[in-house]
């Protein structure tokens, strides 16, 4: 494994443990010339997974793309990297056990927005306000609305 901080490739495995449920494996190591310790998984590759784009082209699923647009919706929120991750790997594990090879961005964007929802509220708005495109205001406060509703609706179950 070549080391992030100055490229040498020989390191030594500190801890290894496995994550999600172990489909994959955590590995922390230390490269053996600087010293720097570094985090690197291991998981099983299976079939890849296809995405259409709005425009309708087709590229290959990235869930490093994915990781870094929910990111972005984070910045400055309670919301940690191993949260996000565990979003990933359920909408990664959801479409594959549905053996599907083509997923439109639309239904992934849709599971993020499902899976921050639950998370932190500031974080979908941002998500979906870049995923959905907002036009304008109004836009915006109708989603809002609907949060504000939902969390009503859940509220009342509670209280049944």
């Amino acid at each position: 494994m070549k080391c992030p901080f100055c490229g040498y490739t020989e390191d030594r495995v500190s801890d290894s443990r496995q994550v999600d449920d172990g489909e994959s494996i955590r590995r922390r190591r230390e490269c053996l010339r600087c010293k720097q310790r570094f985090t690197t998984y291991e998981r099983v590759e299976d079939v890849k997974l296809v995405v259409i784009k709005k425009d309708g082209s087709r590229q290959q699923f990235d869930r490093d793309k994915l990781i870094q647009g929910i990111l972005k919706s984070c910045i400055k929120r309670p919301v940690t990297l191993e949260q996000i991750e565990k979003i990933v790997y359920k909408i990664e594990n959801q479409n594959s056990n549905l053996l599907r090879k083509e997923i439109p961005t639309t239904e992934i964007g849709e599971q993020v927005m499902s899976q921050l929802k639950n998370i932190d509220e500031v974080a979908y708005i941002r998500f979906a306000s870049v995923y959905k495109d907002f036009d304008d205001l109004q836009s915006f406060i109708n989603e809002l609305h609907y949060i504000m509703e939902s969390e009503e609706d859940s509220e009342n179950t509670e209280n049944i």
